[in-house]
């Protein structure tokens, strides 16, 4: 039987957390361990969802998990690994998955992802995209996209917003050759299973990295979050994609894209950009897109 939402699993690995309402991240974390099952054993870094997950005395985790230094889920990651090897009897599904944010992942946390791809140590690394530093205040990460305002790249007269380009992590990743690596979004879940899924069946390093509103950063309604991870897609800004064996593969190919400026003004973080700005993020997107096609070419 497939796995999707309709058949996954009922019982619940992460809850009782503080998360924000609507928060994207904690989806991301809640479904990811419906997949994984019980016997995953998760490392999460300084970010949104080591915060709102280990409240002493409550603890929002019904696996193993621990935090680790900022820039160390990976090296915690291979360590972990590396002991459930070494102590022998562990099951056989016992996933070493990690949880970081987009700063903690793309930012001060690449060398040692980096790392573990070159070794393929045997680990699932999970990065939820909220697109900046949420968890600290909103401040710029290089995976926060052009034009949006944080608090370190605020809208002002000279400048409305973030003045560069969201890092091609996906693409980074997939050039060290790892075994396996996808995007995801949370508003297309049943996509974000499968891939969780199919990153359980393989071993070396997995990535995936799935694009994660937070209405508080971003500036959408609590209830929106869903939606909003849906017309990111729609509209071509984030694409569903693959790599494996050395291929990419591109899993949702709109025919048409929906509104890059419906999607925009709808966020508060981009409330200033001028129509001229709007069309650059709409000649980005065609760019990427005519790259990524060349990319399933090889």
């Amino acid at each position: 039987m497939a796995l999707n939402a309709k058949t996954l699993s009922e019982d619940e690995y992460f809850f009782g957390h503080k998360a924000c309402a609507g928060c994207g991240a904690a989806l991301v974390v809640r479904h990811a361990l419906k997949v994984l099952g019980p016997n995953a054993v998760c490392a999460l870094p300084a970010g949104c969802m080591s915060a709102v997950g280990f409240n002493f005395p409550q603890m929002s985790f019904a696996n193993n998990a621990m935090i680790t230094p900022f820039a160390a889920t990976a090296s915690v990651l291979s360590g972990i690994e590396a002991g459930l090897r070494a102590r022998g009897g562990a099951p056989d599904d016992a996933i070493v998955v990690g949880f970081a944010g987009d700063g903690g992942t793309a930012d001060i946390g690449l060398q040692a992802l980096s790392g573990a791809i070159d070794r393929n140590d045997d680990i699932l690394y999970i990065c939820y995209d909220n697109e900046a530093y949420m968890n600290t205040g909103i401040q710029k990460s290089s995976l926060t996209p052009y034009g949006a305002r944080t608090t370190t790249t605020p809208a002002g007269a000279h400048a409305h917003g973030c003045l560069t380009e969201k890092k091609r992590l996906f693409e980074i990743v997939a050039a060290h050759g790892i075994p396996y690596a996808a995007t995801a979004s949370i508003g297309y879940l049943n996509d974000f299973i499968r891939k969780v899924d199919r990153a359980k069946g393989i071993h070396g390093t997995r990535f995936i990295h799935v694009i994660a509103p937070c209405p508080t950063g971003w500036g959408c309604a609590e209830d929106a979050t869903i939606s909003v991870a849906r017309e990111v897609v729609d509209c071509g800004l984030w694409y569903l994609a693959e790599y494996e064996g050395g291929r990419f593969r591109i899993n949702k190919k709109p025919k048409e894209f929906s509104s890059v400026a419906h999607y925009l003004r709808g966020q508060g973080r981009f409330r200033a950009l001028t129509d001229g700005e709007i069309e650059r993020v709409e000649a980005g997107r065609d760019e990427t897109w005519r790259r990524l096609a060349k990319l399933e070419e090889l």
